[in-house]
């Protein structure tokens, strides 16, 4: 399968998918991202790098339109949603403004609104 026969807009979440995930596997290991950061413990550094690869890994499986893939996708932004939640109710990912607070919540709606994409585009999986 070429690139030109994915629809666009799958592969604009895929792209973003990946892009985004990858920003949190940084975000991860360095604790600071354009301002948001994660606390220092090497717990967090993993458990940040898991998520974001689940996120990557969910870009990837999109691209390929097969709809197991789609399914396994949704499965890898819905353990990222609940790991999110989880790190947050851990103080892992600390909410201690209002940016760190607005930058978790929008990333975690957007991970959902991913999923809720994903599926239902799923006529466009084989």
């Amino acid at each position: 399968m070429s690139i030109k026969e994915i629809p666009f807009g799958i592969a604009v979440v895929a792209m973003l998918m990946i892009l985004f995930g990858l920003a949190e596997v940084v975000t991860g290991f360095t604790h600071d991202f354009f301002g948001i950061s994660t606390s220092q413990a090497a717990t967090s550094s993993y458990a940040a790098a898991v998520i974001g690869t689940l996120y990557v890994m969910g870009g990837l499986l999109i691209l390929t339109l097969k709809k197991w893939a789609a399914r396994l996708a949704i499965l890898c932004l819905v353990v990222d949603i609940v790991g999110r939640i989880s790190l947050v109710a851990t103080g892992l990912y600390p909410i201690n403004s209002i940016k760190q607070t607005i930058a978790i919540t929008l990333g975690t709606a957007i991970a959902a609104i991913f999923a809720i994409y994903i599926g239902l585009k799923r006529n466009s999986f084989m």
